[in-house]
């Protein structure tokens, strides 16, 4: 059966990390966490102590740094590894969540993410969430969603999230967190958060994790019917 590509985009706590792994795991597909990735970014600036408006050194850093997915055996989930370790807990604290939509912004830091994203996905077979994958990385995908909630249910969310992990944060904090990155989000220059005039709208407000991961499905189920119909051809232009 023909391999395509899966995008889901949309807004932060919405579910897509979660429905996204859940559908790759039902296809066999790969599952690639953008997201992770522009988190990395985030953390090893701070690390290493360079300014988000040294573009040079930050030019440099994406050649100095290396981002990969790891899988877990014992959970079977890809973890995010930074320069070989996985970095999984440090990039889901509150103070990267804080600072990554700056970051993700920065034009340099968008097109070496992209770039790596789409060699990733080149053969296909996989399962991306993100901000702009349907838009930028693969305008070509066969199955589009864009994923949207409520911003209180999306804090509640992300609040017993971070509580599994030990971190205690005030919801109203997170609302804050949330519409601060929905603005810069939406409103940067390079590759801003919008829906793909082809993409599905999904609104997890009021649906559980199933019902959204069987949502993705049927589109996918529909999509794979319409191209085995069609001979099984498919534009791929990276």
């Amino acid at each position: 059966m023909r391999k395509i590509v899966i995008a889901i985009d949309g807004y932060s706590s919405c579910g897509k990390s979660t429905t996204a792994k859940a559908v790759a795991a039902e296809l066999g597909y790969a599952y690639i966490d953008t997201g992770a990735m522009y988190r990395a970014v985030t953390l090893y600036l701070l690390e290493n102590s360079i300014s988000f408006e040294d573009l040079p050194r930050i030019e440099q850093a994406l050649h100095e740094m290396h981002i990969t997915f790891k899988r877990n055996r014992k959970t079977g989930r890809n973890e995010l590894c930074l320069d070989g370790t996985i970095r999984e807990d440090e990039i889901r604290q509150m103070r990267i969540s804080n600072l990554v939509s700056e970051v993700s912004g920065i034009p340099a830091v968008r097109h070496a993410m992209v770039r790596q994203q789409q060699r990733m996905a080149r053969k296909r077979g996989v399962v991306m969430d993100g901000r702009d994958i349907g838009t930028t990385v693969f305008p070509d995908a066969e199955v589009k969603v864009f994923m949207t909630a409520d911003v209180l249910t999306r804090a509640l969310r992300r609040q017993e999230e971070l509580a599994v992990k030990g971190e205690q944060v005030p919801v109203e904090d997170i609302v804050e967190n949330l519409r601060k990155r929905d603005h810069l989000d939406s409103t940067r220059t390079e590759s801003p958060l919008r829906r793909a005039p082809d993409a599905v709208l999904l609104d997890t407000t009021h649906m559980m994790i199933d019902e959204q991961v069987d949502f993705v499905l049927e589109r996918v189920s529909a999509s794979l019917f319409s191209l085995a119909a069609a001979g099984g051809e498919h534009r791929n232009t990276h």
